[in-house]
Order: C-alpha cells, then structure tokens, then sequence
C-alpha cells in the first residue's frame, strides 16, 4: 500500500529523503556515541524546511498534509530512530501554534521555529503519571492576567534542548480530566528549569529529560486548550504520535532487514554463502511479510487521523503491532548477521534500543491492548 502524494507533497518527500541521506545517516553513530542531542541537525532540517510541514503558506510553511509528515519520519527513521522522533515533535508544536494560537503568538515563536532557532516539544508525561493523563499533577492555578503554573513533567522527547512546550497542566483536581488544559511554555522565561538530559540505553538523539514550572506565570493569550479541551487535544495528539511511530518502526526495521539480507549475500560460508539457507530466507522473508503487514496498520491509522474520523483504536493496532514487530525483527536481523551484528559500523544495535523506545513512547504496549480489549468486549456486549 502506498499513501497517494501529490507533486507538492512527493517532492518535499525527495526532499526529506535526500536530508536523512546527507545530514542523517552519516553522524547518526557519531550522536548515539557522544550521547547526545544533535542541535544542529534539528536547526539544519528546520532550515530544510522540515519544521514547516503543516504550517500554512501565509505563515511561512508549506501546508501539507498528516501523511507526508509520516512519511517523512518513515524515511528518516530509516536511518536515525531517535532523530525521526524528535524532529517530529518539533515539527509537531510548530504546526499547533499555527493552528490554535493567537496571530500575535504565531508571529512571536513561528519564525524562530522554522529557522531552529527555537526547538519545540509536548510536555504531558510525569515522574508520577504516563499513559494515565488524567492523573497528572502539574497545576495551573488562574490570576490576574494569566496563569501561575507549579509541577513537573518528565520523559519529554527534546526536553534536552527545547525552548518551547506545549504543556499539559490540571486546573481543577476535582473534575479530572476535565480539568486539564493546554499551555505555550516558553522555557527561558523565569521559573522554568531544565532537568538535566536521561541517560538512557540508546537514542538519545532524542533528547529526552524534562522541566519543573516554579510560580512560572503564563499569560492568558498563551493559554491554547480550555479545561477539558487540553485533555481532547491530548488525546488527539496522541493518536497522530502512534500512528507515525508506527510508520517510522517500518521504516526502521526495514532497513534492518535490507542490511541483513545484503550480508547474506556477501557471507560466505559452507562452500556457499549463508543466504543459500533455506531457513536464514525464510526468516528475512517473515520478517518482510510482517514489515508490510505492519505498514498496512500504519497507514490506515494516518488516513484516520487526516480524516479526522475516528484514530483511537486503528492507532492502537498499529503502533501495538509495530512496535512488537520492529522488537521480534531486528532481533532476527541481528542473529542473521551473527557477531558482525555488534560491531559499531553497523547501526542494528542502536536500533533495537529503539525499538524498545517504541513500546514505550506516547502510550505503552500494555496501553494499547487495552484500548483495543475495551472495544473488542464493549463490540461483545453491544451484540455487534
């Protein structure tokens, strides 16, 4: 299945591409070593005109579609999980701030987000609450003028180096989700300090770390979701998150088991060469099978999400199955390649610690069988 693209939108794929080849794919090994968050490839794609997807013309950007911005995690993905991810999320609040804020908000942060000037990301999670939303603690408490907002958030993807967020933050404990609101935070104001970079087992070309709000003040013109429309406009994200994350493990494994299938052929072994093994085949050809089948998901769920039709369960599928597969996977592409598999020219190992970021990131696999158990059974008692 491929995802029908206009000229526009086929061409800033090239584009895109022609960017992971150039930018990506050779200092990928350099970031995962240095452990770090590449900055200036964040500003570098963002002067590419990646950060502009889903901004409109008037604004600066280029107006396309949901699928091209899976698409183009798919590509990168291929050869930097971590950095696919990330640009994504700055990407992602760029192309909030152009649709729910004010005129006077997106000509204060859009120019110096489409430059890199500025990098963006979604605060939601905390030490204390992940895929439960509802339970965050973070709180936003009205004054004169604005908001003073107290708490803080935590596994936040470039939390590293960001200087604006999308909060998430409770109005109102009592009324639960229906006290959650959305916020722009910009993080170098006065009373917000960055909790030093995770280090994690792999990908930190993700950035990942986190923020604590102290009396931080918010003026009310940044305040983006009312109480209970910040809980919505999370959930929605969340949809958009798993259904590229989903594409961007396709892409990964893929190449995964393109490189696998490559060494086969090279290897000799037995007066032959390993990929003459009917069983070693076999494998590389389920994981293929799995790849497409995976794909399939992926996509419904981004014509879902574009549609605006109901996401959450063709989201779950897809970032559930996914996720499981790029896991079974490059597991599998590693063993095919033996020892050679661990050797530090070969980018298998950072990928399957990205794999592992995968189950975890915008909802965990547990979360995700969940909501689908919830409809499967709901189905069964409705009789349909």
């Amino acid at each position: 299945m491929e995802l029908p693209l206009t000229d526009a939108e086929a061409a800033m794929l090239d584009h895109a591409i022609d960017f992971a080849k150039t930018e990506v794919a050779p200092n990928a090994q350099k970031w995962e070593e240095e452990r770090r968050q590449p900055i200036e490839a964040l500003k570098a794609a963002s002067l590419a005109g990646l950060a502009g997807l889903e901004v409109p013309e008037s604004l600066g950007g280029s107006a396309l579609r949901f699928r091209l911005k899976a698409r183009v995690a798919e590509e990168i993905a291929r050869h930097c999980f971590a950095f696919s991810f990330s640009m994504i999320n700055h990407m992602g609040l760029a192309g909030k701030i152009a649709r729910d804020a004010p005129a006077d908000i997106q000509k204060r942060y859009l120019p110096e987000m489409l430059a890199g000037e500025a990098i963006g990301c979604t605060a939601l999670s905390e030490p204390q609450a992940g895929s439960d939303f509802a339970a965050i603690t973070t709180s936003a408490k009205k004054v004169n003028g604005g908001w003073i907002l107290n708490g803080e958030k935590a596994w936040i993807t470039n939390a590293a180096h960001a200087d604006l967020m999308f909060l998430y933050a409770q109005t109102d404990p009592a009324a639960g989700w229906r006290g959650v609101a959305g916020f722009l935070i910009d993080a170098r104001e006065e009373g917000v300090t960055r909790v030093p970079p995770f280090q994690i087992m792999g990908g930190h070309a993700i950035g990942v770390g986190g923020f604590r709000l102290t009396d931080h003040f918010v003026p009310d013109i940044r305040q983006m979701s009312e109480p209970g429309d910040g809980f919505k406009a999370a959930m929605a994200g969340v949809n958009a998150a798993r259904s590229y994350v989903a594409t961007m493990c396709c892409g990964m494994t893929e190449a995964a088991i393109a490189l696998a299938a490559r060494y086969a052929n090279e290897r000799a072994a037995f007066g032959g060469h390993i990929a003459d093994f009917q069983g070693l085949r076999w494998q590389l050809a389920d994981a293929q099978t799995d790849i497409e089948a995976a794909r399939l998901l992926a996509y419904r769920a981004v014509l879902a999400v574009e549609d605006g039709t109901a996401a959450e369960l063709p989201a779950a599928h897809a970032k559930k199955f996914a996720a499981r597969m790029a896991d079974t996977h490059l597991a599998r592409a590693m063993q095919v390649m033996g020892a050679a598999g661990l050797r530090r020219e070969y980018p298998i190992g950072r990928q399957i610690a990205c794999a592992r970021i995968a189950n975890y990131v915008d909802g965990t696999t547990e979360i995700q069988n969940e909501r689908i158990a919830r409809a499967l059974f709901k189905q069964a008692r409705d009789g349909s």
